[in-house]
């Protein structure tokens, strides 16, 4: 999707962020939408669907977003996989641009929302699920109307919050909540042999965000969530564990380095796509 290049960087002046993403003639950048899928004999996880193609033609004008068909699942398939495959869908929040994928793709005349993944466990943070009920007028527009309604009625909706501990044999996801961004996003730290790696959400939607002051428009508490990247890039960088970006259109992941002269996080090692961390490091 495009999105204001302005909006997404917050009170960085375009001066600096221009550098690392260029605009068009109107100021928008292009914005990626990324997944990640776990494989495991018996389980399939999935973190976050994607804004997926629920939206009517007009409202994917509105929102910039470029694709007209649901793309997850078309990558689901060229993995052998359907969406009925899927066991969990873990969500970071419910923004219209990581939950979305869970609905069925806009047809004329149907009036009504259609949750997609009929076997999976839906898993998202107790605080954003409540927010989502009942936002505020300031993220109203973030938030689909409905899919709370939706995700509690399918009877396969689990609630997490702040250290909770998923485990499937040797995989282990830690929730770690974070409020800057919007209130109870859930970060997944997960851990298997051997291997970390931080589902980050929208706390650093790119590399680009890994500087600790440069945070989004769209962002409830700024200053809160700079506190909380500070917090978590501390321990990812101590577990040399990787960062997966959600919205990154260039890279798909990176570990952090931390230069103790400036004090500041940059990223390292970043690649373009999973299969890469095999040579990566």
């Amino acid at each position: 999707m495009k999105l204001d290049g302005g909006a997404m960087f917050g009170n960085a002046p375009k001066a600096l962020w221009s550098r690392w993403m260029q605009p068009d003639d109107r100021n928008m950048i292009t914005i990626g939408s990324r997944a990640l899928l776990i494989e495991m004999p018996d389980h399939r996880i999935l973190f976050e669907t994607g804004a997926g193609a629920y939206l009517s033609p007009d409202m994917k004008k509105r929102f910039q977003i470029v694709e007209s068909h649901h793309v997850l699942l078309e990558s689901l398939g060229k993995k052998g996989l359907a969406h009925e495959d899927i066991t969990h869908v873990i969500l970071s929040h419910l923004h219209f641009d990581h939950a979305g994928g869970l609905l069925k793709e806009w047809e004329e005349g149907r009036k009504d929302l259609e949750l997609l993944f009929p076997n999976a466990q839906f898993m998202a943070g107790k605080t954003n699920f409540e927010r989502s009920r009942s936002p505020h007028m300031r993220d109203k527009a973030s938030f689909i109307p409905g899919l709370a309604n939706l995700l509690e009625e399918s009877n396969r909706l689990k609630l997490i919050k702040d250290k909770d501990i998923l485990i499937f044999g040797e995989l282990e996801i830690e929730f770690i909540e974070s409020h800057g961004h919007t209130p109870g996003m859930i970060l997944s730290y997960i851990q298997t042999q051997g291997h970390k790696m931080l589902f980050a959400g929208d706390i650093a939607p790119g590399h680009a965000w890994i500087n600790l002051p440069i945070t989004m428009g769209y962002d409830r508490f700024p200053e809160r969530l700079i506190d909380e990247k500070k917090q978590v890039f501390q321990r990812i960088f101590k577990d040399d564990a990787w960062i997966f970006y959600t919205h990154d259109n260039t890279y798909a992941a990176s570990k952090l380095l931390f230069d103790e002269t400036t004090k500041k996080f940059q990223p390292a090692n970043l690649v373009k796509n999973l299969d890469q961390l095999k040579t990566a490091g």
